[in-house]
């Protein structure tokens, strides 16, 4: 018997939920209902993205989006608005609230066509969190220039909203990331203690391994830093490559992601195990709320956003 939840029928599927695919030219993306997640990004049918099953628990927080912060906040505690918030422990081993509330929430489908999707979703009060935002994520593809996707935001609360929001997808092509060159158009890099917060300022990357300007074999090396200085292009964009095999898989951010995450996947399980380079958009850094770096005030009615892209080269 198919059962309905708030008059929408279910007759059961996949963890994820339903499955949105797009296409345009030689791409095709597919956009999960929980978290809005980009769960594939093909390009003539070769990966773009790391992938998980439809319904497989997502694995290091593959194609999520990070909403109403990116990363981690240390302790889950902040001050914000006069008081002090205690958010939910959501990655115990580093006793810290990581990648915010939305991630396995339900989105609805605001509106398809066959090159584009636009997802929503209200995010209630939580613990830690007393605030209320309306989200869209929309998905859209272009034959020639791959996925662009925008995040909006906008505070339909009665105060002050802190806000950031980042996104996770591991960018792939399809050869173990040791054997490839990647590219950071970062000028500093941000190091980090053992709990994987900042344990100061941003550094100078020249001199470092952490130059990656003109693109370097990866090699053994590890990263999980976040990276900012970022150098942009006549249109404003800061750039992540990743080169092997012949192919080059690109992902740009707008101006409003000052900061990149780095990660080589060194804790991805099974077979995934740095086959693809996390290359995360975000807003702030690493523990944003606690310092209060580049954390939007976002007042009640107000407006926030961005968009990022990914495509082939």
């Amino acid at each position: 018997m198919t059962e309905s939840i708030n008059g929408v029928p279910d007759a059961g599927g996949p963890i994820t939920g339903a499955q949105y695919e797009i296409a345009a030219g030689p791409y095709r993306a597919v956009v999960t209902e929980a978290g809005a997640g980009l769960r594939e990004l093909t390009c003539e049918g070769r990966p773009l993205v790391l992938s998980h099953g439809a319904d497989e628990p997502v694995p290091v927080a593959l194609g999520q989006v990070l909403v109403p912060w990116p990363n981690r906040i240390d302790r889950g505690r902040y001050a914000y608005g006069g008081r002090i918030h205690q958010l939910d422990l959501s990655e115990p081993k580093n006793d810290c609230a990581i990648h915010g509330l939305v991630r396995h929430a339900t989105w609805t489908e605001a509106d398809r066509e066959r090159d584009r999707v636009r997802m929503r979703h209200r995010l209630m009060g939580h613990a830690g969190y007393p605030y209320r935002l309306d989200l869209e994520v929309a998905y859209a593809l272009d034959a020639e220039r791959g996925l662009t996707v925008t995040v909006s935001a906008r505070n339909t609360g009665t105060r002050t909203a802190p806000y950031g929001h980042g996104a996770h997808p591991y960018l792939t092509v399809d050869e173990p990331i040791d054997d490839c060159t990647v590219t950071v158009t970062a000028d500093r890099w941000l190091p980090v203690d053992d709990r994987m917060i900042p344990s100061g300022p941003p550094e100078d990357v020249a001199g470092t391994p952490y130059d990656l300007r003109d693109g370097r074999k990866l090699g053994g090396q590890s990263i999980d830093n976040a990276f900012t200085g970022l150098r942009r292009d006549a249109d404003g964009r800061a750039w992540i490559r990743l080169t092997g095999g012949g192919r080059t898989t690109a992902l740009w951010v707008d101006a409003a992601h000052p900061w990149l995450e780095v990660y080589t996947a060194d804790q991805a399980p099974g077979d995934r195990r740095r086959r693809g380079l996390g290359a995360e958009p975000m807003t702030c850094p690493p523990n944003a709320f606690a310092t209060g770096i580049d954390v939007i005030d976002l007042e009640p009615g107000a407006h926030a956003g961005g968009s990022w892209g990914i495509m082939s080269e």
